[in-house]
């Protein structure tokens, strides 16, 4: 994506306060409240980043921290909304910074798509590709909606987040299922280098099974390493 043009374009932009008024420093998320978030261990986010130790950072599969806006994951659900009644897939994509050796991530692209009540196809991507270019944003992840399945990825969600990991291994997918009463979201990586391996071997389009790879892990994870941080401000590029 580096050698692309970049081009200025009419979007709608939403920005939200800072921080968030859907939630204060100490309170969860509502509905959404996060299962492997590590906001607990910020002591004062306004100080800046928390650093990971040279030792750490040396270590085989070091990835390196994601600090999310608290309001992301409810600020797409209703952005979504109107698809999610009629039950059709919205997804977007999450844009960010990279400053000492952490992930910001400070803007969701929801794009042109095309979408069924199992599949989102993103269109004019060549826009996506602009608002990251204007920004200086790193493709950090996507974010997709389950409207009456349950928190998972599919086999086309996997390939979709393999190409995000080519590009960023520390690329995430999100999963946000609002039917399901067990599990309401999920955030997700493909298992590096097992799952990497099943998925780059795999030639199949559309829904399908995957083998598992050859250790008998599995193909893909909750991700460990997100922070929720509610001091973030997050700007909402609906292109639709």
């Amino acid at each position: 994506m580096g050698g692309e043009t970049c081009c200025r374009i009419d979007v709608r932009l939403v920005t939200k306060s800072f921080p968030s008024t859907g939630i204060s420093y100490s309170q969860p998320l509502p509905k959404y409240e996060p299962e492997i978030s590590r906001v607990s261990a910020i002591t004062n986010a306004l100080d800046g980043p928390l650093n990971s130790s040279s030792n750490e950072q040396s270590q085989p599969g070091y990835l390196k921290d994601i600090h999310m806006p608290g309001s992301l994951m409810e600020d797409f659900v209703n952005a979504a909304n109107d698809n999610t009644k009629k039950n059709i897939e919205t997804c977007g994509v999450l844009g960010a910074f990279l400053k000492d050796e952490t992930f910001y991530v400070t803007t969701l692209i929801i794009p042109k798509q095309e979408a069924t009540s199992n599949s989102c196809q993103a269109l004019n991507e060549e826009e996506i590709h602009a608002i990251q270019c204007d920004e200086s944003l790193i493709p950090i992840g996507w974010i997709h909606t389950h409207p009456s399945q349950s928190c998972f990825m599919s086999s086309i969600d996997l390939h979709t987040q393999y190409t995000y990991q080519l590009m960023v291994p520390e690329a995430v997918g999100i999963v946000m299922a609002p039917t399901d009463q067990s599990r309401k979201y999920g955030i997700f990586r493909v298992c590096d280098p097992d799952g990497m391996s099943v998925i780059r071997e795999c030639k199949e389009r559309g829904l399908h099974p995957h083998r598992e790879p050859a250790n008998g892990k599995q193909i893909y994870e909750d991700c460990s390493n997100i922070i929720f941080n509610p001091n973030l401000r997050l700007q909402i590029c609906d292109l639709r």
